[in-house]
């Protein structure tokens, strides 16, 4: 994996960190401006990563409450940003590939601020 300072990831192809943010600030998760400044925000700052083109960030689902809400696609020069959000749940399921390493720890950290997640479940997959 790129960039990483361990010599036993040399061997891994990237890391997928998957969040699942819970009753989180429903002002944020509803706003596409806000959710444009969190995935610029995250790339440039926390994860370090390049962003390629614009976030794509429609509001569809709208047959269901459950599945009403936002879904952000940031492509990055070493993968992907996806997230959906459920304005219903006040949650959002986000998740970050890369082939260059980020510290997940901090994006979490990052992630669940930002939004004002009280709780968060967090997986971190090591891809070869």
């Amino acid at each position: 994996m790129m960039n990483s300072k361990d010599p036993k990831d040399g061997e891994l192809f990237g890391q997928e960190l998957i969040l699942n943010l819970y009753e989180c600030d429903p002002a944020k998760i509803s706003s596409a401006a806000s959710i444009k400044e969190f995935v610029i925000e995250l790339c440039d700052n926390v994860i370090h990563m390049k962003r390629y083109g614009e976030p794509l960030i429609p509001h569809f689902g709208h047959e269901n409450p459950v599945t009403s809400g936002y879904s952000l696609v940031q492509l990055i020069e070493t993968s992907s940003v996806t997230a959906h959000f459920s304005e219903y749940k006040r949650s959002v399921y986000l998740n970050i590939f890369s082939c260059a390493w980020f510290d997940p720890g901090k994006t979490q950290d990052f992630c669940a601020e930002f939004f004002g997640a009280k709780r968060v479940e967090s997986n971190l997959i090591k891809r070869l």
